[in-house]
């Protein structure tokens, strides 16, 4: 396998990045950068350190660019078993970013958890949906699927900005293999439709799944970053799913995501696994309790409509 960091790689230009991604030769990862300057998205570090995980052996091409130095800041030649030969003076990371983090069962959820709250320095109005986020995705991975190596998560902080960037990947068996044990995805896109739609999970064929697992959390998300009016992508598969930045001032949450202003992709490099990556304006997160709430008035509409649609029989005259 084969990746290159290029000079920029955020959600918005990410394209770019993930089609130059060489799948193949799955036991050995090789990585480049651009000579000048490296500027990418959490997202892209949690994918290669993922992968850094499951090949026999990672090399990476001599590193030219001045920044080189945030990538071993960040962990990520730690999760490559490469040593890197550089020396840093490791910076306290409170309030500015949670280096990679591997995250392989409950306890450790918990435990990181409870330290990432005060590692970012925020209000409790800020913090809460962060927290529910990394949640939400984390145990998506650890209940769904079946990746030896759990989730491999990390975050940016962009005091400018006032944006916070999360990015998460696993390589398990994917979206479309755990959605496939009870609805029907032909697709890797279909699949990503459907682990979308409120009430919908892979553990039931039941509208609004069950009291463990309610099909719920990547819509709570995904709405997350439309009520931000940024970013969300979902990669897994040959597919990629983005929600695209909107300027509307009156937000719309769609039950059906293919209703959102999206971009979406079907003949990309195939990844084992799944990839998250979200950008959340704190601005925007002020009354999230309020936001909660209707997205689980929303949630609640759309499981009561796929229930009458599903058991709505024909009328013969």
């Amino acid at each position: 396998m084969r990746i290159h960091l290029p000079n920029s790689a955020f959600l918005g230009n990410i394209d770019p990045f993930i089609r130059s991604f060489d799948s193949s030769s799955p036991e050995e990862l090789k990585i480049s950068a651009n000579a000048k300057w490296i500027s990418v998205h959490p997202v892209v570090l949690s994918m290669a350190a993922a992968l850094g995980l499951v090949v026999k052996e990672a090399h990476c091409e001599k590193l030219e660019a001045t920044s080189k130095h945030y990538l071993e800041r960040m962990g990520l030649f730690r999760f490559l078993k490469i040593k890197s030969g550089m020396r840093i003076k490791e910076h306290e990371p409170a309030g500015r970013f949670i280096p990679l983090t591997r995250i392989s069962d409950s306890g450790q959820l918990t435990k990181f958890l409870t330290e990432m709250v005060p590692l970012l320095h925020l209000e409790p109005k800020q913090a809460e949906p962060i927290r529910y986020v990394i949640s939400e995705l984390v145990r998506n991975v650890l209940e769904h699927s079946r990746s030896e190596h759990g989730a491999i998560v990390c975050a940016q902080y962009y005091k400018e900005s006032n944006i916070i960037r999360i990015g998460i990947a696993d390589t398990g068996v994917g979206i479309k293999s755990t959605i496939n044990v009870s609805h029907e995805a032909p697709t890797h896109l279909e699949a990503i439709r459907l682990a979308l739609t409120p009430g919908i999970t892979g553990t039931t064929r039941r509208e609004g799944g069950t009291e463990f697992n309610a099909g719920a959390g990547l819509f709570f998300i995904k709405s997350l970053a439309c009520v931000s009016r940024d970013f969300f992508l979902i990669y897994s598969g040959n597919a990629m799913f983005k929600l695209l930045k909107t300027k509307e001032k009156e937000i719309t949450l769609n039950a059906d995501p293919l209703m959102d202003r999206h971009s979406c992709d079907e003949e990309l490099p195939f990844w084992r696994g799944t990839v998250v990556g979200i950008d959340i304006a704190l601005g925007a997160t002020d009354e999230f309790e309020l936001f909660l709430d209707l997205v689980r008035e929303i949630y609640a509409k759309t499981v009561r409509e796929r229930k009458k649609a599903r058991f709505r029989r024909p009328k013969f005259i």
